[in-house]
This record gives C-alpha cells, sequence and structure tokens, in this order.
C-alpha cells in the first residue's frame, strides 16, 4: 500500500480527469500547517469575494467542480480544500494528523493563513465538511462573513442507525465494488459524473486515517459571537432525499437554532452526491 503522501498513479489520474472538467484555469497549491501540507484548488476571479469549502468524508476537494462550473466561480473566489487525513493531495505530518476539533479548528486556521483571502470569507462545507466549517465557525467567528452548510451531518440530527449499517462493510474494508454499490443506494441511483465516481472508487486505494470525531457544534453562538461581533450570516441546504437522517426534521431542528438563517430542503437532492446534484442550486444561494 502506498503511503499517505504517495497517493496512487490510478488515483492522481482519477483526481486529474475531474480537475479537467473545472472551468477556466485552475490554480493549485500546497500550504504548510502543522498537520502537513493542505492541498487547494482556486479558480474565479482573484478579486472576488473569498469561497473556502470542504468537501465530505470520503470525497475530495475536486467534487466542488460542478459548483464552480453552475456559477459560483464567477461570483466568488473558490478555494477547494483537501483535508488532510482525507483522499486527496495533502500530505499529512508523519505522527501529526488532526485528532480532536481544537485540532482541526488550527489545522484550518492554518489553511485561511496561507490563503490570505482579501475582503469577508464565505465558508462553506458538504456533510462531514459542514461539520468541520461549523464548529470553525463558532470557535472562531471573527474569520467569517458567511457560513454555508449542505446537507450537514452530526450538526442538527445524528446519523439513521440503518445507513451506518449500510456503509458500514465500505468504511471498514473499502473497494471500488462496494463504493459504486453504496453510493448507488444512497444517491438511489441518480446519474453521476463518471469521472467523479471514478475517483471515488479510487478512494478505496487511499490510505486510511481515522476521522475526527466529537460533539455537535453549538450554533447558538453564531447569532451573538463573543466581543461584540456581528451575527454570522448563515445559509443552511438540506438534501430532501437524504438517507442519513431525516431532512425534514434536521431542518426544523435547524430552525430551532439558528432562527436567523436562511434554511432549506431541496426536495429531489439525495445526500452523497449533493455538490454535484444540486450545483445550481448552491450556486443561485452564493449569488445572493
Amino acid at each position: 500500500m502506498s503511503s499517505p503522501s504517495t497517493p496512487t498513479p490510478s488515483f492522481r489520474a482519477a483526481y486529474d480527469a475531474v480537475l479537467a472538467g473545472w472551468p477556466g484555469s485552475v490554480d493549485t497549491v500546497d500550504l504548510p500547517t502543522p498537520y502537513g501540507l493542505t492541498r487547494v484548488n482556486s479558480c474565479g476571479p482573484a478579486d472576488a469575494p473569498p469561497l473556502v469549502l470542504l468537501p465530505g468524508g470520503g470525497s475530495t476537494a475536486a467534487v466542488w467542480g460542478a459548483c464552480a462550473a453552475a456559477g459560483a466561480a464567477r461570483t466568488h473566489r473558490l478555494h477547494a480544500v483537501d483535508p488532510v487525513g482525507e483522499p486527496g493531495l495533502s500530505v499529512p505530518a508523519p505522527g501529526r494528523t488532526p485528532r480532536t476539533v481544537a485540532d482541526l479548528t488550527d489545522w484550518l486556521d492554518a489553511v485561511l493563513d496561507g490563503l490570505d483571502p482579501r475582503g469577508p470569507l464565505t465558508l462553506g462545507g458538504h456533510s462531514y465538511g459542514a461539520w468541520i466549517a461549523a464548529h470553525h465557525a463558532v470557535r472562531r467567528p471573527a474569520r467569517l462573513g458567511r457560513l454555508l452548510l449542505l446537507d450537514p451531518t452530526q450538526v442538527f440530527a445524528g446519523l439513521r442507525p440503518g445507513y451506518v449499517l449500510r456503509a458500514l462493510p465500505m468504511l471498514v474494508r473499502p473497494t471500488p465494488q462496494r463504493i459504486r454499490s453504496f453510493l448507488a443506494w444512497e444517491t438511489r441511483g441518480a446519474d453521476l459524473d463518471p469521472a467523479w465516481l471514478r475517483l471515488q472508487e479510487e478512494t478505496a486505494r487511499f490510505p486510511a486515517a481515522r476521522p475526527v470525531t466529537g460533539p455537535r457544534p453549538d450554533l447558538s453562538r453564531l447569532a451573538q459571537p463573543p466581543g461584540g461581533l456581528p451575527p454570522i450570516r448563515t445559509d443552511v441546504l438540506f438534501a430532501g432525499r437524504a438517507r442519513c437522517h431525516d431532512a425534514a426534521r434536521a431542518a426544523r431542528a435547524a430552525r430551532e437554532a439558528l432562527p436567523d438563517a436562511r434554511i432549506d430542503v431541496l426536495p429531489a437532492r439525495p445526500h452523497q452526491a449533493l455538490p454535484l446534484t444540486a450545483a445550481p442550486d448552491i450556486a443561485r444561494l452564493l449569488a445572493d
């Protein structure tokens, strides 16, 4: 098996194939952090408002190309991040992968320092990436102007036991076949981009790292940040056909926790491939 610093040639080829579909030119940079080098893929006007996006667990920064093509890269300078320890082209430092929420906050702080974004920053994430983004917003409200949560897991609702049981074989011993089968089940047979699907299958050969887990973020602090900071504008989109949780129930919990936030349920969208299938919805929301 390859080391975390050397993804297989087939993984790199699949990653590059998805990245080749992004609109316009893509700038890549490897930013130093206390936990290793973090790969960031950026596109869009250099002077546009900065948008930093985190993928869901088991996915990569390349997933955000659909949102860029749908218009997000026209209204923003889009920075798509490969989290350290997850599949992608980031290179973890030996023995230094994030293990706590505080570690993730420090890691993302270093990424943002390296990007040095100009103007109010929008931080967004999908699924597990939304959980990371929400925790960072609570801990570092002064850094953000806007928070975008796309079908966040473990933020407003727990995971359904049936979903966990269905995902367990893929998580314990991933194979391309198990990944493809799970995605077909979770997306209810949605027509997925073949290049992205191939990349997801290639993650089965990626060195595994234990993801950081922890409590739900206390989002009540977003409405009244400490130090007299203004409230963080928060937008939440739920996937109406998600199998991981009950979208309607999660949306109700989100409205109770964030009464001033914009919260919508996209009735025809599945969870796992939301950045692909809901790219036009996400781009329209960002342009608002």
